[in-house]
């Protein structure tokens, strides 16, 4: 962490770090609205949801039969406890997309005390269809009343969101090439429910706990946001440059330098 454990540098890597997330979060969203048709459920699972295609396919039975089995292995135990079943045609189409900060929570030590801080990854973000942001989740499954099938259409949105990507190799490849790499994830919280998350190929990092404290303090806010690595900025891969230059290796060493 050299170059973070003070205070004036972390303003200087603080301000930095918002006008790069400003940046990406600008681009990932443009690129989001015209792949998102791509990203649609329909477009995977065809007939198996209401309004997709009439025509079965093989990738489409292949995508219901993951989906069901996801299904039964997170919607049936904790914290979700619902019915193990998914009776097509699914009611999921139409739906847009939504990017979502992604908060953690970090324990430090002040005093003889300890403290939770809830720090963000400010260049990740947490990847669903509208209306199904993960911050509404915890508030869902504390609630005694609710509609009876809301919290089942959360935990299917984010199984679809999953099975469509995972299975749409081509899709992955395009967001790799465009330096914002779609991965999974999961949380304690929300058990063995499979999480997309969407990011850049830039990590940020937190510096020492003393300097996160010494920032709380001064805010007089338990929150925190990680800061760019700077020299990741010089080294974002090109995935179609590095194939040229391997095949320009391969074949004429003598005129493509190493």
């Amino acid at each position: 962490m050299d170059g973070r454990d003070s205070i004036p540098s972390l303003l200087v890597l603080r301000k930095l770090t918002r006008a790069i997330t400003d940046a990406v979060r600008a681009q990932m969203t443009e690129y989001l609205a015209t792949l998102a048709p791509l990203l649609q459920p329909k477009i995977v699972l065809g007939d198996y949801i209401q309004g997709g295609s009439k025509e079965s396919t093989r990738k489409a039975d292949k995508a219901f039969k993951e989906l069901q089995t996801l299904y039964e292995k997170v919607a049936g135990t904790k914290p979700f406890n619902l019915a193990r079943e998914l009776t097509p045609p699914l009611t999921f189409s139409g739906v847009g997309l939504e990017i979502t900060a992604v908060d953690y929570p970090h324990t430090v030590q002040s005093g003889s005390d300890t403290r939770t801080i809830m720090v963000r990854s400010p260049l990740t973000w947490v990847l669903t269809y509208a209306g199904f942001a993960p911050s509404r989740l915890p508030d869902l499954l504390k609630a005694k009343l609710r509609p009876g099938d809301e919290l089942e259409r959360f935990v299917l949105s984010y199984l679809l969101m999953h099975v469509v990507t995972t299975s749409s190799r081509g899709l992955m490849h395009t967001f790799d090439a465009l330096h914002f790499p779609i991965t999974t994830s999961t949380s304690p919280e929300f058990g063995a429910l499979p999480i997309t998350r969407i990011g850049v190929g830039i990590s940020t990092a937190r510096p020492s706990d003393a300097v996160i404290l010494e920032s709380a303090e001064l805010t007089g806010m338990d929150a925190f946001e990680e800061v760019v690595n700077v020299a990741d900025l010089s080294t974002l891969r090109d995935p179609l440059k590095e194939r040229l230059l391997e095949i320009g290796r391969q074949q004429a060493p003598e005129l493509v330098s190493s």
